[in-house]
């Protein structure tokens, strides 16, 4: 906002009369204070504002009291739109954050506090609220929603505002994807706002949503014990990320660990405290070049977010095959079977070798898999809609599955089977403290769902 910076042009006529003229003092009292100010205390300003503009509280908070101060100091009408909490709040936003996005992104209704996404197409704002996109009051011009993107690409020098993509991250770790230019009709620029709702939760708390079985949260940390390794798959909004941030926050916190993502989507120090684990972002040909030194990582286990490419699914592979236990990652698919001869295919485009012997490696290596989605009558109901096992059959040497548990969706229920592969007897075998409890905990299971 400082100066006559093109970054932070306020677009005071897109506003109501009152709202436009409370704008423009405050601009007017912030350009004076610009224009007194020495060379450095600049520089020093321009990045507390780009840092506040990008959600940083301590430096959002003080650019706010300053707009208070300029406020009550000149007896400013405080005339400002009623999705805003205050004057100075309205202002900072308009100036320095979100704009009209801002509430949703701060959480600042109990509406939005359990509202996972936000888009912004054209003027016009959505947001996801219980399970349906409901347009808001809010409307954003043209002029705002470009300078906006602009103050967002200013926290990453390496996007060129000219291209039609981008992604970016705010400090509380919304993710705003960014479509405009040729990649979007004529006023019609689209970005889109990605937050996770769900904090600090335990099986327990996805049960009492509905999202898991009820009783099955023992028997999951008990999994997580064992050692297992795993697969959660589903679509996008799914729930299998927050599942494996849950299943992760039951990880022993003695054991090194690996996250490689392709976006910083998670930070795992925030789930994981003061556990040993490093996180690499990394994707494509990023990823491929760093493979080896991975390979030769000492960590006991390995975690990959969003697995998509051939790249990642090797990665997984070679990582496992080397005998890393307790790895988990997450991967958009539909279906447990399948993924198998998907994962297999990729692999073997990109780096050779036959279908049929990388399927069979992948369900060797891979022991679980756990399959979501997200419910058609309602988008903010995420269902764990199956349980799979890998094994090899010892009678036929051929890859195999078996169901542990799958949702029945005519009958609202989980059905569950108790049975265990020869490869989940022979892991457990390892735990028999935690292998008696969870065949006791399937037959309860299975018993329960019949």
């Amino acid at each position: 906002m400082s100066g006559n910076n093109e970054y932070t042009e306020v677009m005071y006529e897109e506003q109501d009369k009152g709202f436009g003229t409370l704008l423009r003092d405050v601009l007017k009292c912030l350009e004076e204070e610009w224009k007194s100010t020495g060379e450095q205390d600049r520089t020093e300003r321009l990045e507390m504002e780009k840092k506040a503009i990008m959600g940083y509280p301590e430096e959002a908070d003080k650019v706010r009291d300053r707009i208070r101060e300029i406020i009550e100091e000149n007896d400013f009408e405080k005339s400002y739109p009623p999705w805003y909490r205050s004057a100075e709040d309205a202002v900072f936003n308009e100036l320095f954050g979100l704009a009209g996005i801002a509430p949703w992104a701060y959480d600042e209704t109990e509406e939005y506090i359990r509202s996972s996404s936000a888009k912004l197409i054209g003027d016009k704002l959505y947001c996801l609220i219980d399970g349906k996109s409901v347009l808001q009051p809010q409307r954003i011009g043209r002029k705002r929603r470009e300078q906006l993107k602009r103050a967002l690409l200013m926290a990453t020098p390496n996007e060129r505002l000219e291209n039609g993509f981008h992604e970016v991250y705010l400090y509380n770790g919304i993710r705003v994807t960014i479509f405009s230019g040729h990649r979007t009709k004529e006023g019609q620029d689209i970005m889109v706002f990605r937050k996770y709702v769900l904090e600090n939760m335990k099986f327990e708390d996805l049960a009492e949503l509905g999202t898991i079985p009820p009783g099955s949260g023992e028997l999951f940390s008990l999994l997580v014990k064992a050692g297992v390794n795993v697969i959660f798959a589903g679509p996008v909004r799914s729930g299998k990320t927050t599942f494996l941030r849950v299943w992760q926050s039951y990880e022993d916190r003695d054991l090194e660990g690996l996250a490689i993502a392709t976006d910083p989507e998670t930070d795992w120090t925030k789930i994981m405290g003061d556990a040993p684990m490093m996180q690499i972002v990394a994707d494509g040909e990023e990823l491929e070049n760093i493979t080896k030194p991975i390979l030769r990582g000492d960590n006991d286990y390995v975690l990959l977010e969003e697995m998509r490419d051939a790249v990642a699914f090797n990665i997984a592979l070679e990582i496992t095959s080397l005998g890393t236990r307790r790895s988990k990652a997450t991967v958009h698919t539909m279906s447990a079977d399948a993924l198998p001869y998907m994962m297999a295919e990729k692999i073997r485009h990109r780096y050779g070798g036959e279908t049929r012997d990388i399927i069979r490696k992948i369900v060797e290596n891979f022991d679980l898999v756990f399959e979501f989605r997200q419910m058609d009558d309602n988008r903010s109901v995420k269902k764990l809609t199956a349980i799979t096992q890998y094994y090899i059959d010892k009678e036929t040497g051929k890859p195999a599955s078996l169901k542990m548990m799958k949702y029945d969706f005519a009958g609202s229920r989980w059905i569950w089977n108790s049975n265990l592969c020869c490869k989940m007897k022979e892991i457990l075998r390892t735990h028999p403290d935690e292998a008696r409890r969870i065949v006791e905990i399937l037959k309860d299971l299975e018993a329960s769902s019949r």
